[in-house]
């Protein structure tokens, strides 16, 4: 049954899957593998909010191949195949001030290892998959939004209602409004990504959380540069901690060298542990200023920014991976987060808990089963090497926020050593005891931040960066940030806080904006919005709820 009493036409499949990232295709994808094996007919959609597959779709990224191995054994050998840069020089540095550390010869454990990796664009990857999909037969819809669930009598997940669109700012139809249509499945799969609308939903409804911690965050940000040969090493990765960020604040960087039809690209970011007290830092003014630094300035020197973007990243590893199944579906990919922190990948575990999910609701559909618990998904996953994985590295997170950066990844190294020697941690599994939201403290207690202004050459301010996101929404629509208490608002976040969601937020979403009589209005910028979903995460009082806006808006991400 659905939510409301608006008539909506209706179309079963055997399988929806929600999402086109790397999870749900590669669900989409293993799905039709065992189908043919069988030879049987198998009725699988792929639902996608962006308006292309890959425009939602933004990493670092290295990828390892095991994913990409497991699931499409040839794909190295196609013409189509969309990493082609190999890992060739892996450095990892210290940062201070003017000067830096080479630490690369830190003994850490093999998987710490970038060679034999690939680095490109994690968009193409999907592009790549969702070809591969839609020739096995799957049927994907972009720019199709799924906003609300669809429950059975039972209480079972039975699909979702998806294409909702020409809803007024005020919710009221506008003469181009369609009702969307249900979508059903005999089983549904969310692959949302990170912090996805329905998966909150889902995690909340069915308790998913309940014997997890809570789940933690960084946020990711992100250029791709055009640049000279002579900056180009091709397959060199570079990663970085320190400057410009305080020990007690954790994140880093990354630099990676490819090439896309024949040009030197350059991916270059940086991540911030959402963790942090600070309501006056400031993530993306922290990325600009690290581009300054000698050992990144120097790469980008004559070169041109062509993209910019930004996401949330799961990083609570494998104590905050929710239960799995639920009654007619399950949680893959970044919607449960298999993130591995210390080596910064996710897409490989996105893909194989992707497949894990598919041959699970497989084999239930030739068993003559649908709509219920799908708990051989949740014995695979911990029996696979995605658990074994994560949980080598499980304290590597808790250790970074409790002993900061550099003693945290000392402690850090020494505990995956104990962990894929003997298998065992003098940690135990430690707790991350409190959400990232609830981490930040009263402005009263710092000084505001006086960061750089922007050269225009090296660093940009956020608005001119949003305009290489190609974000759109259509203006007159619902606004899908929901400020749930504005007084709070006010009271708490300006208040108490002063206001961090301006600096949080890289695109420019929030502000608070002084009226002629002195009093300050908080303004939402949705239009801006590239669906990050820190503001979801970070605010102290979880008083703005992210929801989907009409399917097709958002950033359009061409190489990411």
């Amino acid at each position: 049954m659905a939510s409301d009493a608006v008539e909506r036409e209706s179309m079963e499949v055997d399988v929806l899957i929600i999402g086109g990232g790397p999870a749900g295709l590669s669900a989409a994808i293993r799905l039709m593998q065992l189908a043919q094996e069988k030879g049987e007919e198998l009725s699988v959609i792929v639902l996608e909010k962006g308006g292309e597959i890959g425009a939602h779709i933004l990493s670092g990224v290295v990828v390892d191949p095991i994913g990409l191995d497991t699931l499409l054994p040839d794909w190295r050998t196609r013409d189509n195949r969309p990493l082609k840069t190999e890992v060739t020089g892996d450095k990892f540095k210290y940062l201070g001030h003017k000067g830096s550390l080479d630490i690369s010869w830190l003994p850490m454990p093999g998987f710490m290892k970038n060679h034999g990796n690939f680095t490109g664009s994690l968009g193409n990857v999907t592009r790549f998959l969702a070809e591969e999909a839609e020739g096995m037969g799957v049927e994907i819809f972009p720019g199709f939004a799924a906003s609300e669930l669809v429950y059975g009598e039972n209480g079972e997940v039975t699909g979702v209602i998806a294409g909702v669109n020409g809803l007024d700012a005020e919710g009221n139809p506008k003469p181009d409004y369609e009702p969307g249509m249900e979508l059903l499945g005999k089983y549904v799969l969310f692959a949302e990504g990170t912090r996805g609308s329905l998966t909150k939903k889902l995690i909340s409804k069915f308790d998913l959380d309940a014997d997890s911690e809570p789940q933690k965050y960084g946020i990711g940000l992100k250029e791709l540069w055009s640049v000279p040969e002579e900056n180009f090493q091709e397959g060199y990765v570079q990663h970085t901690l320190g400057w410009p960020l305080a020990d007690n604040v954790g994140g880093g960087s990354f630099l990676y060298h490819f090439r896309d039809n024949g040009e030197p690209f350059i991916s270059l970011g940086f991540v911030v542990h959402l963790n942090y007290e600070n309501p006056y830092l400031a993530p993306y003014q922290e990325f600009q200023r690290w581009k300054h630094h000698p050992e990144v300035i120097k790469y980008l020197e004559g070169g041109k920014r062509v993209s910019y973007g930004a996401r949330a990243i799961t990083e609570g590893g494998w104590q905050s991976v929710p239960k799995l199944s639920f009654p007619g579906g399950a949680l893959i990919g970044c919607s449960a987060g298999f993130v591995n922190v210390p080596r910064i990948k996710g897409s490989h575990n996105a893909i194989l808990t992707g497949m894990m999910g598919a041959e699970a609701a497989f084999n239930a559909l030739q068993d003559g089963r649908s709509g219920d618990e799908l708990v051989e998904y949740q014995d695979a996953y911990e029996n696979s090497s995605v658990y074994k994985e994560l949980k080598t590295v499980r304290n590597v997170k808790p250790l970074l926020s409790r002993f900061g950066t550099i003693l945290g990844t000392g402690l850090g190294g020494v505990e995956m050593w104990l962990n894929t020697i003997i298998g065992w941690s003098p940690f135990g599994t430690m707790s991350h005891n409190k959400t990232d939201a609830a981490s930040l403290k009263p402005a009263s207690k710092f000084k505001p931040i006086d960061y750089p202004k922007p050269d225009g050459k090296i660093s940009f301010d956020k608005l001119t960066n949003v305009a290489f996101t190609n974000t759109y929404h259509g203006e007159d629509q619902p606004c899908h940030l929901r400020l749930l208490d504005p007084d709070l608002q006010k009271s708490s976040e300006l208040g108490v806080f002063d206001g961090p969601s301006a600096r949080y937020c890289p695109a420019g979403v929030y502000e608070w904006v002084e009226e002629p009589n002195g009093e300050k209005r908080f303004q939402i910028n949705s239009q801006n919005c590239i669906h990050c979903k820190t503001c979801d995460i970070k605010d102290p009082n979880q008083n703005i709820n992210w929801e989907t806006p009409e399917g097709g808006g958002g950033p359009a991400y061409p190489n990411m």
